[in-house]
């Protein structure tokens, strides 16, 4: 039907005759001459209807936006003061001698260069998709993908799939369940990872496995989140944990100079979970920003500041300060109180501040309503950690750990973006470190980190059960530009130790055989050390594509309601499938 694509058509086929089909980008007429430009997944073609061919120009005459057509005709060069060097086929224009209308369109709901609305620009995917930015988005994550595939190949990984109905797990989400019409009154999951399959390949003596992977978390969304969505999925045998993250790294360094052409500086730098906190307050630090908590709690422990004084005193809280340089200089007062509102969102009661004019003047050169209640040996120990200089700002987070954490942590973000601090370019790290454990107080239990499977540092099931709370993991994230790109941990290998986190998780030897009782029995038949991680596809394609939200980067996404506004899903079923399934639907009941 076709002999090339638009954008491939050039001056080196100048003189001779091509066939070319897509759509109407954009008709016009100028003085009995009418221009076509025309669109596929390569680029745009200029075509030209003359109207001594009388049948031809009458037809494109009826041309419209996004008719779909195949044209045949001469290449020839574009007259002289025409050419479009921002097209690959910007030197030619292609005679009509051969116009098919293949498909009519009526009005598109929004043009091709318009900024319409997510919700329009969902609901008629297949238009927004048209689009040369959506094209171009998913051409790149088709590329990413083959780059992932090629470099795990030549490294001798294995592509393996796993099931998509299965055994519903906590893994921490809720699970999309799918009910069994032949197993009556039960269900399948589908599955928030393959976790556990990928444990059983290793277990099978695949000892490089890898598998780009649908996966399924019915939780609440956002711009990076989805209700399924595609991870990279690796797991390995008889690597330690240092040879896993080198082989990783050095994956992500591929994809990059493959696709992007960007070399990435390796090798990633490595900070334990506990440094990440308390140096910027979050577990996935964006090292672009040069900006960094400092703890100040000993120097406030016994000021009349309770605000202060209480948190310090509390061994589950934390006094932070974050220094803005010249932030005194360039933040207004409503600015300021911005930042208190902001921080209220994660928990804060109040933002403290001190500006610092002069320096040298000490006391006499700050401003803030707090100094009265601080000593001069705490105000010149703050001025001294923070490694303040005139003109600078410096912000106080006071409360638990994690309120001060959160609230800082984003405030630190929000300011690195908002007075131009961010650097340019990719600064990925390792995250390593992470405990094992954390308390949920609300059900009065440990809950993992990660998730159950995950080996600690320690090798004595013992020492693990006798303090709990101090357990460091063998886990480890990835992070690119202050988000995760990538999470993994080696895996336990021995009944003993996964019974006895199966334990302090409050998974009781009964409850542990009837959700895990496969991976149990199969730790029993000689099970080789493994580990693994796996990587958010979307989320790496997203910052690539410099787009914030995965959405953009995937052909068929849902809203953040979870909903799908091209097909309308989800529906209700008829009542005779309902049937079929011994399933009974219960609305919940409206309240007033």
């Amino acid at each position: 039907m076709r002999s090339h694509y638009c954008g491939q058509v050039d001056e080196i086929l100048s003189g001779q005759e091509v066939s070319v089909a897509g759509w109407v980008h954009r008709r016009r007429d100028h003085g009995g001459v009418i221009f076509v430009d025309l669109r596929d997944r390569e680029g745009l073609l200029q075509i030209v209807f003359d109207p001594d061919a009388r049948e031809i120009f009458q037809d494109a005459e009826r041309l419209r936006g996004e008719f779909c057509v195949r044209i045949r005709g001469l290449v020839r060069p574009r007259p002289p003061g025409t050419a479009n060097a921002a097209l690959a086929s910007g030197q030619v224009e292609v005679l009509a001698r051969e116009l098919e209308i293949l498909s009519r369109a009526e009005t598109p709901p929004f043009h091709h260069d318009e900024a319409a609305n997510e919700e329009l620009r969902l609901k008629y995917r297949y238009l927004d998709l048209r689009r040369e930015v959506m094209q171009k988005r998913l051409r790149l994550r088709h590329r990413v993908t083959r780059a992932m595939r090629d470099y795990l190949d030549e490294q001798g990984y294995i592509d393996i799939e796993t099931p998509m109905l299965t055994k519903a797990t906590p893994e921490g989400a809720r699970d999309y369940l799918v009910p069994s019409r032949t197993h009556a009154g039960q269900f399948f999951a589908l599955p928030q990872s393959p976790q556990l399959f990928k444990q059983l390949l290793m277990m099978s003596g695949f000892d490089r496995y890898y598998q780009i992977v649908r996966c399924f978390r019915d939780e609440d969304l956002r711009a990076e989140r989805q209700p399924e969505f595609t991870q990279l999925d690796i797991e390995t045998s008889f690597m330690s944990e240092e040879q896993i993250m080198q082989h990783m790294e050095a994956l992500i360094c591929s994809i990059f100079a493959t696709v992007l052409g960007d070399e990435l500086p390796a090798p990633f730098p490595r900070i334990t979970y506990a440094e990440a906190m308390r140096r910027y307050g979050s577990d996935k630090p964006d090292l672009r920003i040069d900006l960094e908590l400092v703890d100040v709690a000993d120097l406030v422990r016994d000021c009349e500041f309770k605000v202060f004084a209480a948190p310090a005193a509390n061994p589950q809280g934390r006094v932070a300060a974050l220094r803005v340089p010249q932030g005194g200089v360039r933040m207004t007062r409503k600015e300021i109180d911005d930042c208190t509102a902001f921080v209220g969102r994660y928990g804060a009661k109040g933002l403290a501040y001190v500006k610092v004019n002069e320096l040298a003047k000490g006391r006499d050169g700050l401003q803030s309503p707090i100094l009265k209640f601080l000593s001069d040996a705490a105000i010149e120990g703050i001025l001294t950690r923070a490694a303040a200089a005139d003109g600078d700002l410096i912000f106080f987070g006071a409360d638990t750990a994690k309120v001060v954490n959160d609230s800082l942590g984003a405030l630190r973000i929000k300011l690195g973006h908002d007075l131009g601090m961010a650097q340019t370019g990719w600064r990925p790290l390792w995250v390593v470190d992470f405990p094992m454990f954390e308390w949920d107080a609300d059900a009065k239990r440990w809950v993992a980190l990660h998730h159950p499977f995950t080996a600690p540092r320690c090798e004595d099931a013992a020492e693990l059960r006798a303090d709990p709370a101090n357990a460091i993991s063998k886990g480890y994230d990835m992070v690119l530009n202050g988000s995760e790109i990538g999470g993994g941990s080696v895996r336990i290998h021995r009944p003993d130790m996964q019974s006895a986190v199966f334990d302090l998780l409050g998974i009781g030897p009964e409850e542990a055989q009837q959700k895990f009782g496969f991976l149990l029995e199969a730790l029993k038949y000689g099970t080789p050390p493994h580990g693994g991680i796996a990587f958010g596809l979307d989320r790496i394609v997203m910052f690539m594509a410099g787009t914030d939200s995965i959405r953009d980067v995937i052909a068929f996404p849902k809203t953040q309601t979870a909903a799908d506004l091209l097909t309308n899903a989800p529906t209700p079923v008829s009542e005779e499938q309902l049937k079929e399934l011994y399933i009974r639907v219960r609305l919940p009941v409206k309240v007033g």
